[in-house]
């Protein structure tokens, strides 16, 4: 591994799924879902749930640029939700489930924002990209009860039909990127 790992937040609604996908990329050497972006200091679970702290469900990935980019963590990013849905993945609703890229460096802002236009202009999409693209702020690390949720509850509800097919997804898609 190179000598300093880089930082980026993604908010792909709920973290659940977005960590379930990141855990198995290679060159991803941690995924801790958290909050970010918000006013509120500290922020709780249930505070941000109410869509007043202005925290959106994030995973942040500390990963080795020696072994994977900012865009083929993009790339994946955007297969895994819908960036076209404003405050909506599925049937999750809320400011907290918002399409984010927070960056920490300004080399990731361009990539992104990069990643963006290439794909608006291709359309991929049929509708515009609503996804949010701003620098890493304000992050709280989620309870404990929520890092590694998937592997630590396959069998739950939520885990199988919506985290599952998305872990599926990227499997398939990305076979060259899974960890081994």
């Amino acid at each position: 591994m190179s000598d300093s790992p880089q930082t980026i937040a993604l908010g792909g609604g709920c973290f659940w799924c977005t960590e379930a996908v990141y855990v198995q990329v290679r060159g991803v050497v941690d995924v801790e879902s958290g909050y970010s972006n918000g006013h509120t200091a500290k922020p709780s679970y249930e505070q941000v749930c109410t869509g007043s702290t202005g925290h959106n469900e994030v995973v942040k990935l500390a990963f080795d640029p020696a072994q994977i980019s900012v865009r083929e963590i993009l790339e994946i990013f955007f297969v895994i939700h819908d960036p076209t849905t404003l405050n909506r993945q599925g049937h999750d609703s809320g400011t907290q489930y918002r399409s984010g890229i927070y960056f920490s460096t300004p080399e990731q802002e361009t990539v992104a924002k990069d990643v963006i236009r290439e794909m608006s202009e291709s359309g991929v999409y049929s509708r515009p990209i609503v996804t949010e693209v701003l620098p890493l702020a304000n992050y709280w690390p989620a309870e404990d009860y929520h890092q590694d949720f998937f592997a630590n509850n396959p069998g739950q509800g939520y885990c199988v039909a919506v985290a599952a097919p998305k872990v599926a997804k990227f499997r398939k898609t990305f076979a060259r990127l899974v960890r081994d």
